[in-house]
């Protein structure tokens, strides 16, 4: 985890409880929401219309976070996956409508920040993954970008097994691992040092990360066709779980806010295995 107690400083002008849209201008600014394109809104989606005391965070707005935040007697919610994604259907029924209805009717306020939180440099999924796996960042997935969703590490010389063994133990689940080489009798021993990193669902950007001159990518999701990428590039790709790897960034950015505040923010898991 990030250490950002060194640039955290207490805003005395928020020793009551703040509002919903004290704390969206605030974390907007932090994550530098407004300098990202997205495909869902980055900010407050739902205004719950009351001070906030407890924040609940979580990776996925899903019935159960909602549910288990109103058993802590939260005020509000920040997560990483929202609503109103682009090309979903509009209408508030069915499984979304009763997780709004919910919100609603509990007064709590949602917030979410979506690329953001996977580009921010301290606190972002990638930031965070990266010193979890011992990983130093040397720049973004694609150089031209001002706010890079994905990243290039670099680590010492290391067999690619023992990196494996590294992201099973901090994300407490084992990786996919597509070999470069699929006829290889000792895949795992492939030496690893220049990595390309982009959480959650971003398989297509191995492409970039051997363009990048990377000899392994790690990523969330894994699609049909990035086997035969990883195969036909000579790439070797570790797919660690879409949820797995976003747990982080949302986790520190609360972590951030609670001492910022001095706001009672606790995160709350809905373990996925994809």
């Amino acid at each position: 985890m990030p250490n950002t107690q060194s640039n955290i400083h207490k805003d005395p002008s928020f020793e009551q409880a703040l509002s919903p849209a004290q704390l969206e201008s605030w974390c907007t600014a932090f994550v530098q929401a407004g300098d990202c394109s997205d495909y869902s809104p980055n900010a407050m989606q739902v205004d719950g219309g009351h001070p906030i005391r407890t924040l609940i965070t979580g990776v996925t707005a899903t019935q159960h976070l909602i549910d288990e935040a109103i058993n802590a007697n939260a005020d509000a919610i920040l997560v990483h996956h929202g609503y109103f994604w682009k090309g979903e259907d509009q209408p508030l029924i069915g499984m979304k409508g009763k997780r709004i209805r919910t919100l609603m009717q509990s007064n709590m306020s949602l917030l979410a920040y979506h690329l953001p939180l996977d580009a921010h440099p301290e606190i972002g999924n990638n930031a965070v993954l990266a010193k979890q796996l011992g990983l130093t960042i040397i720049g973004g997935l694609y150089p031209a970008e001002a706010n890079p969703v994905g990243n290039v590490a670099t680590c010492e010389p290391q067999p690619i097994g023992q990196l494996i063994n590294t992201i099973t133990t901090a994300l407490n689940c084992t990786p996919l691992h597509i070999p470069a080489n699929r006829f290889s009798d000792n895949p795992t021993a492939k030496m690893v040092q220049k990595i390309g990193i982009s959480t959650g669902g971003a398989p297509d950007m191995i492409e970039q990360a051997h363009a990048m001159g990377c000899e392994a990518f790690i990523s969330g999701e894994i699609s049909e066709r990035t086997t035969h990428f990883a195969r036909e590039l000579g790439i070797d790709y570790l797919a660690c779980g879409h949820h797995a790897t976003e747990v982080g960034g949302v986790k520190a950015l609360g972590e951030v806010i609670g001492n910022h505040f001095e706001l009672d923010v606790q995160f709350i898991d809905d373990p996925n295995p994809a």
